[in-house]
């Protein structure tokens, strides 16, 4: 069960940002001037670049930011999630 909620939190965003970029590509012209930015946000940060493309085609202002924060978290929860996940994985780590 943990592996399969991993695998749906890593390839989740991901492949929302795949579809997503598949159906609207217009939207992620107008939310990035760049092909760097979506490629880091998907190997890094997709939760945020989803985040960005929902809420940039009409400038971040306001209350986006907190949206964009929230998203921030969210990948900084994935990320160190996975590392307290497989912490007795570590060699020479004793419990």
């Amino acid at each position: 069960m943990c592996c399969l909620t991993s695998v749906f939190v890593l390839l989740g965003p991901r492949a929302g940002i795949i579809f997503w970029w598949i159906f609207q590509p217009v939207r992620w012209d107008l939310a990035f001037s760049s092909w760097l930015w979506p490629v880091f946000g998907f190997l890094i940060a997709p939760w945020t670049t989803l985040m960005w493309v929902a809420v940039a085609t009409n400038g971040v202002n306001g209350f986006d930011y907190v949206w964009i924060a929230l998203a921030v978290v969210f990948d900084i929860a994935t990320w160190s999630g996975s590392g307290y996940g497989n912490r007795d994985r570590i060699p020479g780590r004793t419990a």
